[in-house]
């Protein structure tokens, strides 16, 4: 197994995350692109000590940007999993 400090990256703080936490009592992460759901559940459980119920990921595929004039350059794959917490908030204010 991966450190948990590998498998979750960052939490994507956007209006959609924010509205799926407050609704939903979902969280959503930047995780690595090689982890799995069982590797995800056990990382956000040991570092945040909450329940979680479910979890559901997506591969987002890099973007074409524009890099000068001519050329074009493609942003990184990344992996977004969507944690429905069973027990427990996550308040990332206070977690800064």
């Amino acid at each position: 197994m991966k450190a948990i400090y590998d498998v979750i990256k960052s939490p994507c703080l956007t209006e959609k995350g924010n509205f799926l936490q407050e609704s939903q009592n979902k969280v959503v992460f930047e995780v690595d692109g090689r982890a799995n759901k069982i590797e995800i559940k056990k990382a956000v459980e040991s570092l945040f000590n909450v329940k979680v119920s479910k979890i559901a990921t997506v591969n987002m595929i890099g973007k074409q940007k524009r890099v000068g004039a001519k050329s074009t350059g493609r942003t990184s794959d990344w992996k977004k999993a969507y944690i429905t917490l069973a027990e427990g908030k996550i308040n990332f204010l206070d977690e800064l």
